[in-house]
């Protein structure tokens, strides 16, 4: 799976206005500084997360960007795929809508599984969870995995 810069700059602009004190508004200068990301292309992205209800935007000069609703009702995958679209497709397809013959007849049961383990991860993790470093148990499990992130 990969993840683009889009949806690794939603999450993280996201976390940003999670851990805002009191929900308050904030500019999106602000945000992209805080997190290192490009002004114009965090302004798209706002732009994307807003029409998916996700954030909310306040006009005037103290206004910016808050979340549409508490943090720990916003799951990961819920801004993934504002900014993304689906979680886990195949050549733009979603898994249940592919079919396979022969000798990888099998091949649709791998993608469907991999649908499902994503969902169960990016499902589960709130930004709540995430500002907090406090993820779900089977999370950091899989976090902790010895070898999760080397290269095989």
């Amino acid at each position: 799976m990969r993840v683009s810069a889009k949806a690794d700059y939603a999450v993280r602009a996201c976390a940003e206005l999670a851990a805002s004190p009191h929900g308050d508004p904030v500019p999106a200068d602000v945000l992209a500084a805080g997190q290192d990301i490009p002004t114009s292309f965090l302004e798209r992205i706002l732009g994307d997360l807003r029409r998916a209800g996700i954030v909310t935007s306040v006009r005037g000069r103290s206004g910016g960007y808050r979340l549409a609703r508490p943090a720990d009702q916003v799951t990961l995958a819920e801004v993934i795929r504002a900014v993304d679209g689906p979680l886990v497709t195949v050549r733009d397809e979603r898994p249940p809508s592919l079919t396979y013959e022969g000798s990888a007849a099998a091949l649709l049961d791998v993608w469907v599984a991999l649908r499902t383990s994503v969902r169960q991860v990016l499902d589960e993790v709130t930004l709540a969870s995430l500002v907090a470093r406090e993820l779900p148990a089977p999370v950091q499990a899989l976090a902790d995995t010895q070898g999760a992130w080397d290269n095989p």
